[in-house]
């Protein structure tokens, strides 16, 4: 049997679970499939980096993730069973008006996939578990994707979100160039253990590394992480690991009363040769493998599927071309590069982590979706991530919350009316931007901006927002300065 949806979303992980949330916002038909039989079990990737906060706002799961998470503990060093030293994990990065999420938050994976799932849920969106994928066929009018079991669904486009070993990557053939990070495998887990505090990150370190013992915030789990001697494999048994904490700490080894999960891997850097073939898109792990270190990994995957959630619903609606989609590998793809380069510096102790690893200063300048208007342009520029601030009484980050653009005349006045598509946002300019309007991406970014609105009829129409003759979509009226907008 084949079943027909607008995208095909291979991978219930957390760039899956992002891409349906924003798409089943946009009423796209969507169907996430995954090749287990249920949700990903492990805390992997455990740091939300602030503009990934910012995205989850927007997608209505920040709540449900602060709530679940906590922030990061110092660092204790130990040797021979004594305290010998402490280190905070981060450098500081100073909040203002524009950035009100400046340190990372902790939440184990499990439990961002939990948040992301019921999110999804919420909207009436579709994970079909136990799913796995074998081939992709395209054609002029989408693409066949069939599974083991001999079913088929039958797709307008299809993102492949199925990880660093993506089964879709490869049936298109599409290779991923990059380097080891580190010879020495990594041997992750999450353990209950005894007789250790939870207000520290444990750090025991040796001459290869050592293992560290992380609470993890909202369990009462610790993640386990052991950088092993080359040529040999991680023992991810119970006993395995309790002769690895036995060995390298003071605990004993009946202090480890449980293994939840595990994994080993070598730390590498790789990335895709392309983003897209045709109908079919890469999005996370399957388009780019970062080492864990800096928590890049799975923030810039969850950015990927922001990126390319509001372009799919704006062709499949028919309001934009085709051509706007070429501008997700045009965006991402450096993006992409910039982050495994990052990674690799922290892993090797090259960067520390702070203001180079939360991701607030990520922009698109150079993308062709970016267009400057002004010729002294201020402290915002079109490409940059859109700050919050206030404008009128009204928090920009709630204006910007939505499927929705957003044009904000900051001193200024507005050349569009307020409308479904766009939404309008008038008043006195805020610290974090200079004068002039800003029409603000569904993905947070500028995308225009200009002192007068030279340029913007033609923007609007090339992004889907003007219809053939220069009428804008949606209910038009007066421009107004506008409530707060829900997702």
């Amino acid at each position: 049997m084949v079943v027909d949806t607008d995208v095909l979303i291979v991978g219930a992980g957390p760039t899956g679970l992002t891409l349906g949330i924003d798409l089943a916002r946009r009423g796209v038909n969507a169907l996430v499939v995954e090749r287990s039989g249920a949700l990903f079990p492990g805390s992997r990737g455990k740091g939300i980096q602030p503009r990934t906060m910012e995205v989850f706002d927007d997608l209505g799961v920040l709540g449900a993730l602060r709530a679940a998470g906590g922030p990061y503990p110092v660092r204790v060093i130990w040797k021979a069973g004594e305290r010998v030293g402490e280190q905070r994990m981060f450098d500081p990065v100073e909040a203002d008006e524009g950035t009100p999420y400046t340190e990372p938050w902790m939440v184990p994976q499990w439990r961002t996939q939990e948040a992301l799932f019921e999110r999804l849920s919420e909207l009436g969106g579709t994970v079909a578990f136990g799913c796995e994928v074998v081939g992709a066929e395209q054609d002029a009018d989408g693409v066949t994707t069939s599974f083991t079991d001999g079913s088929a669904v039958r797709a307008r486009y299809a993102v492949a979100a199925d990880g660093g070993r993506s089964t879709v990557r490869r049936g298109l053939g599409i290779g991923m160039t990059g380097d080891t990070v580190d010879p020495n495998p990594i041997l992750v887990a999450d353990v209950r253990v005894r007789r250790l505090d939870r207000e520290n990150w444990h750090v025991f370190p040796t001459d290869d590394g050592g293992l560290m013992l992380c609470p993890l915030a909202g369990t009462d789990e610790f993640q386990l992480a052991c950088r092993w001697p080359q040529d040999t494999e991680p023992d991810l048994s119970l006993d395995g690991i309790r002769r690895l904490v036995a060995a390298l700490t003071h605990l004993d080894a009946e202090d480890v009363t449980e293994v939840r999960w595990a994994s080993g891997f070598r730390p590498r850097a790789a990335l895709a040769d392309g983003f897209r073939v045709g109908s079919v898109f890469l999005a996370g792990d399957a388009a780019h493998v970062h080492s864990p270190a800096g928590g890049q990994g799975l923030n810039t995957s969850v950015q990927d599927a922001y990126n390319l959630g509001w372009k799919l619903g704006a062709v499949l609606s028919g309001r934009a071309p085709e051509a706007l989609l070429d501008s997700y590998e045009e965006e991402r793809r450096p993006v992409a590069a910039q982050m495994l380069g990052l990674s690799t510096g922290v892993h090797r102790g090259e960067v520390r982590r702070g203001k180079a690893t939360v991701q607030l200063d990520l922009g698109y300048r150079e993308s062709s979706l970016s267009a400057e208007h002004r010729p002294a342009p201020g402290p915002v520029v079109a490409g940059d991530r859109a700050p919050d601030g206030m404008v009128d009484g009204v928090r920009l980050f709630d204006a910007f919350r939505g499927p929705h653009w957003t044009l904000l005349a900051l001193d200024a006045p507005a050349p569009v009316a307020d409308s479904d598509a766009v939404r309008v946002l008038s008043g006195p300019t805020p610290a974090s931007y200079g004068s002039g309007l800003f029409l603000v991406r569904p993905d947070g970014y500028v995308g225009w901006a200009g002192n007068t609105e030279v340029g913007l009829t033609e923007y609007l129409a090339r992004v889907g927002l003007r219809r053939p003759g220069g009428r804008s979509y949606g209910r038009t009226g007066t421009t107004a300065t506008h409530s707060p907008g829900t997702a």
